[in-house]
């Protein structure tokens, strides 16, 4: 078997989804280079940073973070954009399976009852074919074993790209609605609510304006990555 896999790298390089050299044998998604390049947040407090910041006096949250800082034609930019354009599914799982080794050590989350993603409209999902948080979410899952719960939460509304609409506008957008299909499933439960990017927090706060209908619900937010 390993003589037939070595003979299909020869053809099939696996290459760095960032500098597209071939990867060896114990890289995957990012060479060991690049993998050192990336902008980690590096936010030892998740109950007080940048993050968590953004949603004082807007929404009450329990825990805050993000693994990388996302910025404008940066590594974790073209990671983003393979994962959410290009189909690169597996992007999704190197972010949940680091994340979740993060979180497996420091035990933040060790309290939290279900994960969910913040969902896409039907029609965007029907377009693209998939979630791009899901396998963030189902690595997650795994590392915390804790459930991971779609379909409860969903979108009934669409919105343009939020990468590509300008701050101030991703900000005022108070279009985007969602709507709880089960308000029992998460009474009295600590739901960590995953999305791919954070940057004004409209998108989150929409989720969970509509999840605190939920008598005794908490919520605690985590992303792949946060716009400076």
């Amino acid at each position: 078997m390993k003589i037939l896999n070595d003979f299909f790298r020869i053809f099939y390089p696996k290459l760095c989804v960032n500098c597209e050299n071939q990867l060896i044998d114990n890289e995957n998604i990012l060479c060991t280079f690049c993998r050192h390049d990336l902008p980690l947040t590096n936010y030892s407090n998740y109950s007080n940073n940048k993050i968590k910041s953004i949603f004082d006096g807007r929404v009450a949250i329990e825990k805050a973070n993000a693994l990388l800082i996302f910025r404008k034609k940066g590594i974790t930019q073209k990671l983003i954009h393979q994962l959410k354009y290009k189909g690169n599914q597996s992007i999704g799982s190197f972010f949940g399976d680091w994340q979740g080794e993060i979180l497996k050590e420091n035990n933040e989350f060790h309290c939290i009852d279900y994960i969910i993603p913040v969902p896409l409209h039907y029609k965007k999902l029907r377009k693209r074919g998939y979630n791009q948080v899901t396998k963030f979410g189902e690595r997650l899952s795994y590392h915390l074993k804790k459930p991971y719960i779609e379909n409860v939460l969903r979108r009934t509304s669409t919105s343009k790209t939020q990468t590509i609409k300008a701050r101030f506008e991703r900000f005022n957008n108070n279009n985007t609605k969602f709507l709880l299909n089960d308000f029992l499933v998460f009474k009295n439960k600590h739901i960590l609510l995953l999305d791919d990017i954070i940057t004004t927090g409209a998108t989150l706060e929409a989720c969970i304006i509509e999840l605190q209908k939920v008598k005794g619900i908490k919520i605690s937010i985590l992303t792949m990555a946060y716009t400076e």
